[in-house]
């Protein structure tokens, strides 16, 4: 059994439903303090949801190396109905070429891959040009309100440097490495409320209906196009998740309306942009309104560089995939550590189970994984030797 899938299995049988680790982060912690790793807990959030954050460093002798972190979370969603799957989500399970178990695809088999990746770097590698960091976190798959925000404040406020991230999320689509993402849309979310007059629906004349009034300016909202996108990002769009109103009764007329939605925005707007165009819609029809924001977190991207150059190269190196890169899905960590850290990209087996009943992985994904995370080490490794450097 090749390494990385033992680990993969070992991370699989813990049951680490977010926020819990279980103790992943314990056996993740005794396979890189061996090869000269300095790890760190920078656990936080109330007792009542406590959670676990490692940041796990292995510094070079060289003075002012640039920093590769490894990103990801422990965490994992809910079963869901355990007598669905085949075979319970917690005991790692083989059929067919695929591993069966919850958090499979995401995302410990990318955790396994690069624990096993630095391993095999460290034999390879005594004394690496680059600092290689691990930051990883219980709490994505929940609120991240403890998780890997935390642990960026912190690293921020001590000044450390980071220059390259890869989270581990699975972003494949049918083979390993076919498609990465260097960046994400922003997530903001709204609850507007447009009140009204509530009265006796056979007596309009005494009454105001707020859906009534909403209608106009909530047709017109649907119509606009908030930016056109750009090379790398699909235009920003806005969605309505729920509308709400009225008593229950069939014959009252609410005094209020209640819509839910969000913005799914690129670089090309800002959530102050986003904001003021909504807003003077509203005022244009003349509502009667209150309106809160929630930002969930703004757009990243990361350009062709020195990153994704070695990711790329990496990739085709392994597999012979030419990566399609790409911005789509949904949010990520990388939305906090884009804040603290100039390029970020996100690479990971192939996501087509993740968060389903029967989620698993290939068992043949895993190691050219592995394989991966690991030729960017020595990619990165490499570019920032003394010989290169000091030929740049």
């Amino acid at each position: 059994m090749s390494r990385t899938l033992q680990l993969t299995e070992q991370l699989i049988s813990r049951p680490s439903v977010t926020p819990e680790d279980v103790g992943c982060l314990d056996i993740i912690t005794a396979r890189l303090a061996p090869i000269g790793f300095e790890c760190e807990r920078i656990d936080s959030g109330p007792d009542t949801f406590r959670v676990s954050n490692l940041w796990a460093v292995k510094r070079s002798s060289q003075a002012n190396a640039k920093t590769l972190v490894f990103a990801g979370h422990t965490d994992v969603v809910p079963t869901g109905p355990i007598d669905q799957w085949t075979s319970d989500p917690f005991t790692p399970t083989h059929r067919d070429g695929k591993l069966f178990g919850r958090g499979a695809s995401d995302m410990k088999a990318s955790l396994a891959a690069m624990v096993v990746a630095c391993e095999e770097f460290a034999i390879a590698c005594k004394d690496p040009s680059i600092n290689i960091a691990f930051l990883l976190t219980s709490d994505e798959e929940g609120p991240a309100l403890d998780g890997t925000v935390k642990v960026c404040e912190a690293l921020k406020a001590r000044g450390e440097k980071l220059d390259w991230c890869i989270v581990g999320e699975p972003t494949s689509v049918e083979r390993t490495g076919d498609m990465i993402k260097n960046g994400r849309r922003g997530t903001m979310s709204g609850k507007l409320t447009v009140k009204g007059v509530q009265g006796h629906i056979a007596y309009p004349q005494l009454a105001k209906n707020p859906i009534h009034l909403l209608s106009p300016a909530l047709a017109e909202l649907v119509a606009i196009e908030w930016d056109k996108g750009n090379d790398f990002f699909p235009p920003t769009s806005w969605q309505v998740s729920n509308i709400h109103a009225g008593t229950g009764a069939s014959n009252v007329i609410p005094g209020e309306c209640v819509v839910d939605f969000n913005f799914r925005f690129c670089t090309e707007s800002t959530p102050e942009q986003l904001q003021q165009r909504l807003t003077a819609v509203l005022h244009k029809h003349s509502l009667d309104f209150d309106l809160k924001w929630t930002i969930g977190g703004l757009p990243f991207l990361t350009t062709p560089g020195d990153l994704v150059g070695a990711v790329q190269r990496a990739i085709h190196d392994e597999t012979g995939i030419d990566t399609e890169l790409s911005t789509t899905g949904g949010t990520s960590d990388g939305r906090f550590i884009a804040q603290v850290c100039p390029q970020v990209i996100e690479l990971g087996p192939p996501n087509a189970t993740i968060h389903k009943i029967n989620e698993f992985v290939a068992v043949a994904d895993l190691d050219p994984l592995k394989n991966i995370y690991r030729r960017v080490l020595e990619q990165l490794h490499g570019l920032a030797s003394p010989a290169n450097t000091s030929a740049q």
